[in-house]
């Protein structure tokens, strides 16, 4: 059983208790130590930040030319926070309350509880950085409501929250970087954690550009690389977005929590085409106003839309989910989707479709209020699809976008690897098997701003740290093992015939097919069969042009399909072992009359912690209880 290190005392104090008794480091000792930061997102850029305005010397890693342009700047609908500025019966424990059934209990109870409590506190912090939130005629920050919650607790910059967000952020770390605080270093990669007498501290970086591999030493270690997505090849996630830095790290001993549990969004355009190598998602946001429908008649699918009456439209969603209506959250939203789809009542030239009609709002509001609240996400409708969103309803189907899964922490966002922490999508611990709308830039900033400032002081005031730097034998070893799994890389390369994106297209599939929206046995167990034969095509006909002492775009995308395929195996065997369903985890096999998940509390209330054996290996399964103490899991309706 894994130990969570969740602090005593009742849940609405348990952080507070935490940050009482936590040791701290005087600001004069602080100049002493060096914290590394991979990633530079909400949560990177805030975590970085926050650490070199304490006083901590702090070097941020960034893959992209700037840190601008981490995938957090694709969110788009808002982040939540318990505020109650609408006064419509929001407060912490709400909040959590719905954090913690949205994700069908299967998240640790002080995480959750502890992102509601400071949740508020990121509104203040973001409004102070000049956010420009949208606001009511009075002035005041206006709230919208989004999947799973009865009240509007969304802030919201129009349709582009995390571009607004993460300028914030980049501000505040850019900050430091001109007060010498921070050492940012762009076009970096990394390629693996060192650890030295159990510890992590460091890291072995590719320059992209160049190719020089490089050694970087630190006191402590804090990943903030995002979510692993992209294993599905086709997702709502940017190019760059991979699993890499996550993965190497738990290949040096870091486990890695809940690997199954993915989030299918189910407002994303549709896939267009065999070639298409990117998915654009369209905010949930929509669905507030948006109504989603399909044909009652399999007839009248390749119809006009204008031409089909509302007697002969289905508001599936309406219809099942009365109490919440559009606003489902997203894994039920998705699945529902797929059965209309799977009826042959899907739309669009493909029948993998379905509508998103704001027909009535635009009658009742006027256009003009619709392109104030959603403008920019209708121009992107139509520059992307060529159709105009106020005159015909948009066309939408479920697509991978965020992932619950990640490397596994502690109460204090640490890994089983003592220095190593992770934030944000990196790690597993506060959406379950489903996050609610709105809550990834929640965690983000959460863990950025408000958790890491005090976790990583607590690590670092435990002391015991020897003076370390890269010229430790331990960096030595750690660089051989990455030039060595470069140069393996090219020497396969150089005789194949396949090119890395033509395996990741086809590791894709698999996964989507046979890991996706729906899971069986029988089709988990083909998953593993044919992620086998992907690995081992992969290891001995891999083509690769070029070489690694520069820019190599190949190369770089042949290391991460690499890990990738590790990955998809363990996803496939997490999801076959746990024979439950629950969120995003939808197991056939486990499902009520009437097609909603079905829990099993009895034999899987726990986080899944897998512990890496080898290439091909089975990994190896340790458990960390979820014990329930503030809130009884219930059957979860929304009905």
């Amino acid at each position: 059983m894994m130990n969570s290190g969740i602090p005593e005392g009742p849940l609405s104090q348990k952080w507070d208790n935490y940050k009482s008794n936590m040791k701290l480091v005087n600001p004069a000792n602080k100049r002493k130590y060096t914290v590394i930061v991979v990633g530079t997102g909400l949560a990177g850029g805030a975590g970085a930040a926050s650490l070199a305005e304490l006083g901590y010397n702090v070097k941020s890693f960034c893959i992209h030319d700037s840190a601008r342009r981490a995938h957090s700047i694709a969110a788009q609908g808002g982040i939540n926070s318990s505020k109650n500025y609408p006064n419509d019966g929001d407060s912490v424990w709400r909040l959590f309350y719905d954090t913690l059934k949205g994700g069908d209990y299967r998240a640790r109870e002080a995480n959750v509880y502890r992102l509601a409590q400071v949740s508020a506190n990121i509104i203040d912090q973001c409004v102070a950085q000049g956010i420009p939130f949208a606001r009511e005629y009075s002035g005041e920050l206006a709230n919208r409501s989004f999947g799973g919650a009865q009240v509007s607790r969304t802030f919201y910059a129009r349709g582009q929250t995390g571009q607004q967000l993460l300028l914030g952020a980049y501000s505040a770390l850019m900050r430091q970087v001109n007060a010498g605080k921070v050492e940012l270093f762009n076009y970096r990669e990394m390629l693996d954690v060192v650890n030295i007498d159990g510890r992590a501290r460091g890291i072995i970086t590719r320059n992209l550009l160049t190719g020089a591999i490089e050694r970087h030493a630190a006191d402590a270690v804090i990943l903030a690389t995002g979510g692993y997505g992209r294993v599905y090849f086709l997702s709502t996630n940017a190019m760059n977005s991979n699993v890499t830095a996550a993965w190497r790290a738990h290949k040096r001993g870091a486990y890695f929590g809940n690997p199954s549990y993915v989030q299918i969004h189910p407002t994303c355009i549709p896939v267009s085409g065999d070639y298409q190598a990117k998915l654009t998602l369209m905010s949930e946001s929509l669905r507030n106003d948006g109504r989603v429908w399909v044909p009652k008649n399999k007839a009248d699918c390749k119809k006009n839309p204008s031409e089909i009456p509302d007697q002969d439209r289905d508001y599936y969603l309406e219809r099942r989910y009365p109490s919440f209506g559009n606003l489902a959250p997203r894994d039920i939203a998705s699945r529902a989707a797929k059965v209309v789809c799977d009826e042959g009542r899907g739309v669009g030239l493909t029948g993998r479709a379905v509508y998103l009609d704001f027909r009535d709002v635009i009658k009742r509001d006027g256009e003009a209020m619709v392109r104030e609240k959603y403008g920019n996400l209708f121009d992107m409708y139509h520059e992307i699809t060529g159709e105009n969103p106020y005159h015909n309803p948009m066309r939408i189907y479920p697509a991978v976008h965020y992932t619950m899964g990640g490397l596994w922490v502690d109460y204090s966002l640490q890994t089983t690897i003592p220095g190593l922490f992770a934030a944000g999508e990196a790690n597993f611990s506060d959406h379950g098997a489903n996050r609610l709308g709105a809550s990834a830039l929640m965690q983000g900033l959460s863990d950025g701003y408000f958790v890491l400032p005090y976790t990583v002081t607590n690590y670092l005031a435990t002391g015991g740290f020897m003076k370390v730097d890269t010229s430790h034998a331990a960096f030595a070893d750690v660089e051989r093992d990455v030039k060595n799994g470069i140069q393996n890389l090219l020497s396969v390369g150089a005789r194949g015939k396949r090119t890395p994106t033509e395996i990741f297209r086809d590791l894709g599939n698999v996964i989507w097919d046979k890991v996706g929206m729906a899971r069986d046995d029988a089709g988990l167990k083909e998953a593993l069969l044919q992620i086998k034969k992907l690995r081992e095509d992969f290891d001995t006909n891999l083509k690769l042009t070029g070489d690694g002492d520069g820019l190599n775009k190949n190369l770089e995308m042949a290391g991460r399909v690499s890990d990738f395929l590790e990955l998809g195996e363990l996803m496939a065997q997490d999801a076959l072992h746990r024979t439950e369903s629950c969120g995003g985890h939808f197991r056939t096999e486990s499902q009520t009359s009437d097609g909603e998940a079905l829990r099993n509390d009895n034999e899987f209330s726990y986080v899944a912690a897998w512990e890496y054996k080898g290439r091909g290996e089975r990994a190896t399964l340790h458990k960390e209880a979820l014990v329930f103490e503030s809130v009884k899991p219930s059957v979860r309706s929304y009905k």
